[in-house]
């Protein structure tokens, strides 16, 4: 890719950056810029913290792409953490890209969309309304599957979940998702007769809803749940523009 600017472009392209912009508290987008020159190598991470920033310049990225930016909702002072993380991406001239709900939601590279393959959802449908915009997927199991078999394909590194619910049956058939911090969308999954509901992170408000409503609840971790997206990314990018990537895994246990 020629610039910045090419980048910005082609994540544009399939990438609803613009249009979620009144939903979005993240600035979605590119957040902190770059001088002149090519992009060649782009570093994909969850989280834009001065770690994460070190090992995209040490990996010698242009430009590093993330869920979770540096700017949320409002004009921030730049001092502490935040100006030396700004330091560090000045000094490495390294660009920052963030892609907030526009990860979650998107039908192909999304997190869940990737977190519904992973499970094998099929006759897939619109899950988990934020605002009126769909983030979130459900669909059917065929054949059915155990939880334990769900867990797998959810977390396939062997890692633990932060909470898991068995309130629902022991055959699986019908699942949703909503990767991240979506607790009180279970009250969605239990509403609509859902076998397991996944998400990010749990809440105490949902454990006896669960418990008591018939359905699985399994909190994989907010971190776990959203690596997918900016690594599906990261292959669309070097598949289809020969971008050298790679991802910085850095993570939170939360």
């Amino acid at each position: 890719m020629q610039n910045l600017q090419e980048f910005d472009a082609w994540c544009r392209s399939f990438l609803e950056i613009g249009a979620l912009r009144e939903l979005d508290d993240s600035l979605n987008g590119v957040q902190v810029g770059r001088g002149p020159g090519p992009i060649d190598r782009v570093a994909f991470a969850v989280d834009a913290c001065a770690e994460t920033i070190r090992r995209a310049a040490e990996g010698g990225a242009q430009v590093l792409f993330v869920h979770h930016g540096l700017f949320w909702g409002r004009a921030s002072r730049i001092e502490g953490a935040l100006r030396e993380r700004v330091a560090l991406l000045l000094s490495a001239d390294l660009a920052l890209y963030a892609c907030h709900l526009p990860l979650d939601k998107h039908p192909e590279v999304g997190n869940n969309a990737v977190l519904a393959r992973m499970l094998g959802l099929s006759s897939l449908e619109a899950f988990g309304y934020y605002h009126g915009q769909a983030l979130g997927f459900a669909g059917s199991l065929d054949p059915p599957i155990g939880l334990d078999e769900a867990l797998r394909r959810v977390l396939p590194d062997g890692s633990a979940p932060l909470s898991l619910l068995p309130g629902g049956p022991t055959e699986i058939r019908s699942a949703a998702v909503v990767s991240g911090g979506a607790a009180r969308e279970a009250f969605e999954a239990i509403e609509k007769g859902y076998d397991l509901y996944v998400t990010g992170e749990s809440s105490h408000s949902v454990y006896h809803a669960a418990l008591e409503g018939g359905i699985n609840f399994l909190a994989a971790g907010h971190y776990a749940t959203e690596v997918w997206g900016v690594k599906a990314v990261a292959e669309k990018l070097a598949r289809e523009r020969g971008v050298q990537t790679f991802f910085v895994d850095l993570p939170t246990g939360l």
